[in-house]
């Protein structure tokens, strides 16, 4: 388990009302006609030396928020406030030096790799792309990294189909690690592993937290990787947060009902246990016409009336609780 998370006030990351709409567009004219509402109204703090876990069902906007927040897709609208400074409003070249201070561990750790290209080609790219020239520098850190990833010196020199699957994503950290950036979005980073080698990942991205101070945004499906490694977690539904809490608290006392079946819903290493609540019942609402009021009342067991019309704001509902329900 990780050590306790930095100062609660010591924000690397702010995020802000962050929106992301995607044009359905039809007709002779390609007009836009209705939007996708992919993330609606998302914010969230990344401290210092944290892992804030994003958490949800398939659709529900996770990887899009992750992309938005490094502009790898330009949001709709919001704020996305990385060490004090606004990276929505910054022009494509100081984006591009700002990349320096966050990047990103892919889901696919075949697809994020060129084929072509040997591991101390793909690891080194990215220090060549921001003006590294001095060959000897330059192998030095990527005997560093790689050994750092744990892997052998000689691994610089194969390719990415020598290498198994964990392997590979290894070779996707060490060259996020390159810039020494401050955050990394893990997008699913350990989803298309085998379980044994999501904890050795896992259990190496914590140790490069400790040792480097790095944030992390991983974001993942798996409630039990999402609790190993965060601090705090964000459960998310259709685009919006529902609630964001400690990690001890969020698996000992949910508030939000949809967080009650996602843990729920997690297997039990135990042959005579049985759930404590039946399933959720419907399928997850069109997010091109998301539901009136709160975006889970298609689905919750505890709706009232109000819930259909009117949408909850995410407020504290206990010490460092944020919760987005009526009635909780």
């Amino acid at each position: 388990m990780l050590d306790k998370a930095a100062d609660a006030n010591d924000a690397l990351l702010e995020v802000s009302d962050l929106k992301k709409l995607f044009p359905v567009k039809r007709g002779l004219l390609n007009r836009a006609v209705r939007h996708v509402h992919a993330v609606d109204g998302v914010s969230f703090t990344v401290r210092r030396g944290e892992t804030l876990g994003l958490v949800g069902e398939s659709g529900c906007g996770k990887s899009t928020t992750g992309r938005s927040v490094l502009r790898l897709t330009d949001p709709s609208s919001g704020r996305v406030i990385l060490d004090g400074e606004d990276i929505t409003k910054l022009g494509s070249e100081a984006l591009r030096r700002k990349r320096r201070d966050m990047q990103m561990v892919f889901q696919d750790p075949f697809a994020s790799v060129n084929p072509r290209m040997t591991c101390g080609e793909i690891i080194a790219e990215p220090l060549k792309n921001f003006g590294a020239k001095d060959s000897a520098h330059i192998d030095a850190k990527l005997r560093w990294l790689i050994e750092r990833v744990g892997l052998r010196p000689d691994h610089l020199a194969r390719y990415p189909h020598e290498l198994s699957g964990g392997q590979r994503q290894r070779i996707g950290i060490a060259r996020a690690l390159a810039l020494e950036p401050k955050l990394i979005v893990c997008d699913e980073a350990v989803s298309a592993l085998d379980v044994s080698v999501q904890a050795q990942v896992v259990n190496l991205l914590a140790d490069l937290q400790r040792e480097l101070g790095l944030s992390y945004l991983f974001i993942s499906h798996d409630l039990a990787v999402v609790g190993h490694i965060s601090h705090r977690i964000a459960v998310m539904y259709l685009g919006r947060i529902v609630e964001i809490a400690e990690r001890p608290r969020l698996f000992a006392a949910p508030r939000h009902p949809y967080t009650e079946a996602l843990l729920a819903a997690v297997p039990k290493p135990e042959p005579k246990h049985h759930a404590a609540r039946a399933p959720l019942g419907g399928d997850v609402p069109n997010p091109v016409n998301p539901p009136k009021g709160c975006v889970f009342s298609t689905r919750c067991p505890i709706a009232e009336a109000r819930c259909h019309v009117e949408a909850p704001a995410l407020k504290q509902s206990g010490a460092g609780h944020l919760t987005a329900c009526h009635l909780r």
